[in-house]
């Protein structure tokens, strides 16, 4: 990597900065309220605009990754290529496996447009997955297993780091929403399963998770503790 590759590196981290918090302040209670209290008639299309500009601000950003690609920093071959390779599958099996037990037009914003829901907090009720009783957020795990399996250029680095570090900080401001929707039984949750990172020792039985589900469900703010 020459000198002159540098500055190119340096805007590549500023873009991803600059996406986050974009995508972090629109995404807060404060701004959804806001935008709640001024224009009403415009909050079933929000979720919906936020997805679209999401995905429109992603596109510079990746072009320039892929502009400033230099020569590698690793290669993953022989037994490190199948198994990064076969780790990345995985992520991408479970990705599509999980699918499922996600409301997909809430999460894309097409369930808020069409019933032209006004409300500022999602409308799932608090429910866990399979995956959900070893990883809090299991969408980001499988994101860092498929981007640190890649092989490595300055680039690609640089983005792949800047994206852990939004997972991590990201993860934490989804939660402090998360304590707000579902108060106590979140917390519960929180404190037995990890966030990113499955955990030997820290997870949920299937009988355990559905205890909390139905705790949410009736609304308990105190709960036995769990088994």
């Amino acid at each position: 990597m020459s000198g002159s590759d540098w500055p190119g590196l340096l805007v590549l981290a500023f873009l991803w900065l600059g996406y986050f918090v974009l995508h972090s302040v629109l995404a807060s209670l404060a701004v959804k309220r806001w935008v709640a209290s001024r224009y009403p008639e415009r909050m079933p299309l929000y979720r919906l605009g936020f997805n679209c500009l999401a995905l429109l601000t992603l596109l510079p950003i990746l072009w320039v990754t892929f502009r400033y690609r230099g020569p590698p920093l690793w290669v993953w071959r022989g037994f490190g290529a199948w198994l990064s390779n076969g780790l990345a599958l995985v992520a991408v099996f479970a990705f599509i496996k999980s699918l499922k037990y996600y409301d997909s037009a809430e999460f894309l914003g097409l369930g808020q447009w069409r019933s032209g829901t006004r409300r500022v907090e999602d409308q799932e009720s608090f429910h866990l997955s399979p995956f959900h009783r070893y990883v809090r957020h299991p969408w980001y795990f499988f994101c860092l297993v498929l981007i640190w399996t890649r092989d490595m250029d300055a680039a690609t680095l640089v983005s792949a780091s800047m994206m852990t570090l939004y997972f991590i900080a990201g993860s934490r401001l989804e939660e402090r929403k998360l304590v707000c929707y579902h108060g106590d039984v979140y917390r519960r949750y929180m404190a037995r399963v990890p966030g990113l990172i499955p955990w030997p020792g820290k997870s949920l039985s299937a009988e355990q998770a559905t205890d909390l589900v139905k705790a949410a469900a009736a609304g308990r703010v105190a709960e036995p503790p769990l088994r």
